[in-house]
């Protein structure tokens, strides 16, 4: 595995140097992207009841809405159809009220950020769990509290996700997800489920890979950050993905063994109960299907450790304040991946979760690793 590694790594090296020039392009393509959902995104977060166009409705209910139960192909898990599990479902699509409510959304984002509607399926309340803790980055919260808390960091950079990971990783994290899918071993009209898949890289390259007879499951806990995938797959013609609000810890949505591939990726280092998560991924697999993680890790070498550490805690929460003006989500992303599990910690809980032949791979000197496992 260290001279597959060591490969791994030369390859990305010798990738990231003609990823150069990719920069300005990314960050222009993202603020363009993002400014032209900005409104509609904001207006969506909005809690006051609004009247309905009802001819609007039917004309944009597909642009609006993520999947109906309705529009998912025969056989295929039924999704979530709703944007907003609360009591105040209907949505005005005059322009002149969203307007209104992304301009009042836009004035109290700094008073509250998190919205109800991100906290889908709670499974840890008082009184399933009463005071027992876990971690919020370096914080000790209640595990009742981890997922809103998580939602509202997700819930603020949402819009500026991409643009940020391109600068933090200076590109690389694009060829981390492209050898993660090289792992995938997904083959036309195959069933993908991408979890936490956000802003939809993954997903759209499985859409394309599995081809007209495949189907891919786009699902992420967060609605501003499926509302972006959405937005970006849709705009790309990926028109056999479906965008299904799911909590990684039960995917409720979703029937036992619909999928022959499950990704998560950067994601699971944010679920409250991980053990959980690996469970109900173990259950909506097919026999033979296969779960790939693709997370931030332990570096293998000491002093590219401390140098990481460094680079993490100084540069990441400067420059969220000064791209998406929020350093404190970032700084939280920092402490989560320092108090995410290593990298053999990570094998034995897949094992323990009943999936077979599991196996790692470092990539940029472990600093990120992809696990893989399959179910019998």
């Amino acid at each position: 595995m260290t001279d597959n590694t060591n490969n791994n790594n030369a390859d990305l090296s010798q990738s990231a140097t003609s990823n150069g020039h990719l920069q300005d392009k990314l960050v222009q393509d993202s603020i363009t992207h993002n400014q032209s959902i900005s409104a509609q995104a904001q207006a969506r977060q909005s809690p006051a009841p609004h009247t309905v166009n009802a001819k609007a409705v039917t004309k944009n209910s597909h642009a609006n809405d993520f999947t109906h139960v309705q529009d998912l192909p025969t056989g295929t898990p039924q999704g979530q159809q709703t944007t907003m599990p609360n009591n105040n479902t209907s949505h005005n699509v005059n322009s002149s009220t969203d307007n209104d409510a992304a301009q009042s959304d836009t004035q109290s984002t700094k008073q509250t950020r998190f919205n109800q509607r991100d906290d889908i399926n709670n499974p840890h309340t008082p009184d399933t769990d009463g005071n027992e803790e876990t971690h919020f980055g370096y914080k000790t919260v209640n595990k009742a509290e981890k997922q809103a808390r998580v939602a509202d960091v997700f819930t603020s950079v949402a819009k500026k996700y991409d643009i940020m990971n391109d600068l933090m990783s200076f590109g690389i994290h694009r060829l981390w997800k492209r050898y993660a899918i090289s792992l995938s071993g997904v083959r036309s009209g195959q069933h993908v489920l991408d979890i936490a898949g956000g802003t939809g890289d993954l997903a759209k390259v499985f859409s394309r890979e599995v081809g007209r007879n495949g189907h891919v499951v786009l699902s992420d806990i967060n609605a501003a950050m499926l509302e972006v995938g959405r937005e970006r797959l849709i705009n790309a013609g990926c028109n056999n993905v479906d965008f299904v609000l799911a909590n990684a810890e039960t995917l409720a949505p979703f029937d036992d063994e619909s999928f022959d591939l499950i990704t998560i990726s950067f994601g699971l280092r944010n679920v409250t109960d991980k053990d959980a998560a690996l469970k109900a991924m173990y259950r909506v697999l097919k026999p033979g299907g296969r779960l790939l993680i693709l997370e931030f890790s332990k570096p293998v070498f000491e002093p590219l450790s401390k140098a990481y550490d460094l680079y993490s805690f100084t540069a990441l929460p400067i420059m969220g304040k000064l791209i998406a003006n929020d350093s404190e989500s970032y700084q939280y992303l920092a402490e989560s991946i320092r108090m995410h599990p290593d990298q053999q910690t990570l094998k034995q809980m897949m094992q323990q979760a009943g999936f077979e032949n599991c196996d790692y791979h470092n990539l940029t000197a472990g600093i990120v690793a992809v696990h893989r496992g399959f179910k019998a």
